[in-house]
Formats: C-alpha cells, sequence, structure tokens
C-alpha cells in the first residue's frame, strides 16, 4: 500500500513541469470538535493552494506522516489507505483530463470536478469572485476593481449569493436596472455596471457554467443605456483659462495644473500612463511609453509647457524613478498601484472642477473632458479626423491613439504643435 501511494505521489512531480500542480493528501492542522484531524487533499498550482476535505479523520499517533496514510493502529487502515489511493488517482486523471482539453484550470474548477460538482450548479457569486482574483493574480487590478464595485452593488439589490447564471433573466436585470435608478445612477452608470454583468455572463458561456440558450442580453439591450449627460470638449478658449489659474494663489493646485497641462499637451495622454510614466521614458525631445490599456507604443515630441513641467519636477530631486510625485516608491504591487490610482485620480478631478470654478470656466471639468478637449481642439484646428479619431472616450473602442501611431512622428509633432497656435476657427459650444 504505501508503495503504490509514494508512485502515485512521483507521478505528480513529473508531470510538474507540464500542468504546473501537484497534489498530496495529509492532515489538517487544526483538529475537529471530536479531537481528530481531518484528512484533506491539497492541490498546488500557481503557487496558491487549496485543501479538499475527503471525509476522513484521525488521532495524529495514527497518521503515518512520512507515508502519508493511515498506520495499522488505525481501526480498518488497509481499506482507507485503499481509498486514499483512489482518491489519489482521481485527482490525477482530473488533471490529465484538464491537460488534453487545454484548460488553464483554476483550483476551484479542479474542485469542482473532483467533488462532482455540475458546471451549471455554480452561483455567480462564486464565478464573480474567481474572476476578481484571476484579474488580481494577472495584475490587471484596474479590472479587478471594476468587477468588484459591479459585485458589490448587484449584491445590495439581489441578496441571495445561492444565485446561478440561469437565473439571471431579463426581468431581473430589468428590476437591477431600476434599483440603480433609485440610487441616482445615470444612464452612463448603469450602462457600465450591465457591460460588466454581460461580460461576466460571456465568460461563464464560454467555460460552460451555464448555456447559451440562458444568456439574457438578446432581450435585455444595454445598447440602450446610451449615456445622456455627454462629456463636452473645452474650446481653446476654455482651455487657456484653465491653465492661467495663479498657482501663487493656490499653491494647493500646483501638481493638479501640471498634470492637466501634461495630459492635453502629451496627445490626451491617460492618467495611469502619466502615473507611471519614468525618467528612463523622456528620450532627448520626446517621450515614448507604451500604454497601459492598449499596449501601444507611443513616440511624443514634447512641446515647451511639457519641457517645462518636467524640468519643475526633475529639480525635486526625489527617490523614484517616476516622473511625478504620485507613485512614492518604486517597486510596488499592482494592487498597491492601483489603490494610489484610485485615490489620486480622484483628487485630481476634484481640483480640475475646483480650478473650473475659480477661472469661471461652465463646464464639468474631468481627466476624460481634458483628454477629450486635445482631440476636439486639434480638430477645429483643421486637423485631419482619421489624423485624431472622433473619440477617447475610456470605453470607445476609437482611441485618438490607435489612430495617431499609424502616421510618421513628423506629421503628428506639427499637428499637436497647432495645440500652441491661436484658433483660426470658431469653436463649438
Amino acid at each position: 500500500m504505501t508503495k503504490s501511494l509514494i508512485s502515485i505521489y512521483g507521478f505528480c512531480h513529473t508531470q510538474n513541469i507540464n500542468i504546473m500542480a501537484s497534489i498530496t493528501i495529509n492532515l489538517r492542522n487544526k483538529p475537529n470538535k471530536q479531537g481528530e484531524y481531518p484528512v484533506i487533499l491539497r492541490i498546488v498550482k500557481d503557487r496558491k493552494s487549496k485543501l479538499i476535505s475527503l471525509g476522513m479523520s484521525c488521532k495524529k499517533q495514527d497518521w503515518d506522516t512520512k507515508k502519508n496514510e493511515f498506520k495499522r493502529t488505525y481501526p480498518n487502515a488497509s481499506q482507507r489507505n485503499r481509498v486514499l489511493l483512489k482518491l489519489q488517482e482521481k485527482a490525477l486523471k482530473i488533471i490529465d483530463e484538464f491537460s488534453l482539453e487545454d484548460i488553464d484550470f483554476t483550483l476551484n474548477q479542479f474542485e469542482q470536478r473532483f467533488r462532482g460538482k455540475k458546471q451549471n450548479a455554480i452561483t455567480v457569486s462564486e464565478f464573480w469572485k474567481e474572476k476578481i482574483d484571476d484579474l488580481n493574480k494577472s495584475g490587471r487590478t484596474g479590472n479587478a476593481r471594476a468587477y468588484k464595485d459591479v459585485y458589490n452593488s448587484f449584491f445590495k439589490f439581489h441578496k441571495n449569493k445561492n444565485l446561478v447564471f440561469r437565473e439571471i433573466t431579463p426581468n431581473l436585470l430589468d428590476k437591477y436596472e431600476t434599483y440603480l435608478r433609485s440610487k441616482n445612477n445615470t444612464d452612463g452608470g448603469i450602462g457600465v455596471k450591465m457591460r460588466e454583468i454581460r461580460a461576466l455572463f460571456n465568460d461563464a458561456i464560454k467555460k460552460d457554467v451555464v448555456q447559451e440558450k440562458y444568456y439574457p442580453f438578446k432581450t435585455y439591450k444595454v445598447s440602450k443605456l446610451k449615456g445622456r449627460n455627454i462629456k463636452k470638449a473645452l474650446t481653446r478658449s476654455e482651455m487657456r483659462l484653465m491653465e492661467a489659474i495663479d498657482t501663487d494663489k493656490y499653491p494647493h493646485l500646483l501638481d493638479t495644473k501640471n498634470y492637466m497641462i501634461f495630459s492635453y499637451y502629451m496627445g490626451g495622454m491617460n492618467f495611469v500612463d502619466m502615473m507611471k510614466l519614468k525618467w528612463e521614458n523622456i528620450k532627448g525631445d520626446r517621450i515614448l511609453y507604451i500604454r497601459s490599456k492598449t499596449k501601444g507604443r507611443f513616440s511624443v515630441k514634447m512641446l515647451q509647457p511639457i519641457l517645462e513641467i518636467t524640468n519643475h519636477y526633475k529639480t525635486q530631486n526625489r527617490f523614484t524613478d517616476y516622473v511625478f510625485p504620485i507613485l512614492l516608491k518604486d517597486n510596488l504591487t499592482p494592487l498597491q498601484i492601483e489603490n494610489r490610482k484610485h485615490k489620486t485620480l480622484r483628487k485630481f478631478n476634484k481640483q480640475l472642477k475646483e480650478i473650473a470654478k475659480i477661472q469661471r470656466v461652465n463646464q464639468n471639468v474631468t481627466s476624460y473632458v481634458i483628454r477629450h478637449s486635445f482631440a476636439t481642439n486639434l480638430k477645429f484646428a483643421g486637423i485631419s479626423t482619421d489624423l485624431i479619431g472622433e473619440s477617447m472616450g475610456h470605453h470607445d473602442v476609437s482611441v485618438t491613439k490607435a489612430y495617431l501611431k499609424e502616421f510618421e512622428d513628423k506629421v503628428i509633432d506639427d499637428a499637436m504643435q497647432k495645440l500652441l497656435e491661436e484658433p483660426q476657427l470658431k469653436y463649438a459650444s
């Protein structure tokens, strides 16, 4: 019996190179109410482990810690050890099946197969939490936060966390929409949440958790939730007013003013990309960087306002590689970076509104509006729509920089220079 268990455990390790998973059978560290220690199967994958109870337990003195099996002192030890062997073989077979199906399985998926749990019995809450965990593990903390925010919102509305996917019906989505409206959510905000749920449902279909026939978004149309509060771009004269804020009089707004100007004259640079910008990204009179969201590579010439801002932060001699005093330490984890971004972006948007109020700019100014203003002002300066794109929205596929990267640097440089020139055309309000 002992020999069989050892050989199977060794086989698991030989497969470890390919499947990146291993299993062992052992006792749980904590005893149960009867003072016995539950026998568990531990699976380790991607440096994470899960413990699965095997429905057996014993006293510590009845367990062989070297051979990971019951000692002869335990009643029916031979029979119980044969059961352990079968369970271990079952676990290895499941891992092999995942490998043959070319599935990079999660620990929860393994447990579901091991326990014989039907896919359609997986709850929405379980699947959603696993999605959030996977996103965090892969460093996609921004997406993880978005999924978590919608998760919290949805389960404040629907208290039952035993909900399964086939129970997400068009009628339930209508009721959730009504709930969100009662909480003063706008069409745009509701649309964001519904798109997250739709993406989650599509992922569940892809992973055979729910059948496509239960897909509720064929009836419930997310497209109806187009934001009515269209974010306006600032005209060039309004942008000039924002740039003219007196930071001697309002010193607490200096960084926000600099971030605003930097984003605008860097072609509507996203806040997260500014936050992550390092001194090594500056090469001569150009800034070279990879956009976090699209992974596109960009090379932008530094106009005079950009040169002045980078020189200002260069003199601070901070002990980090970052250009701006947003990430205050090097080697932060993705989650720490995401938390810092969330906090500082909220402050940035709040202070943009403060600048607008002081300068009597009658607009709801946000980081999005500053980015959108870059594209709009180039358009009204006579630059081709093919060059600058129609929109720089967070949820639009047509992001201006996706168009800009198709053109030669000289063409882009000449176009951006027009941001410094006085407008020749009257701007639309």
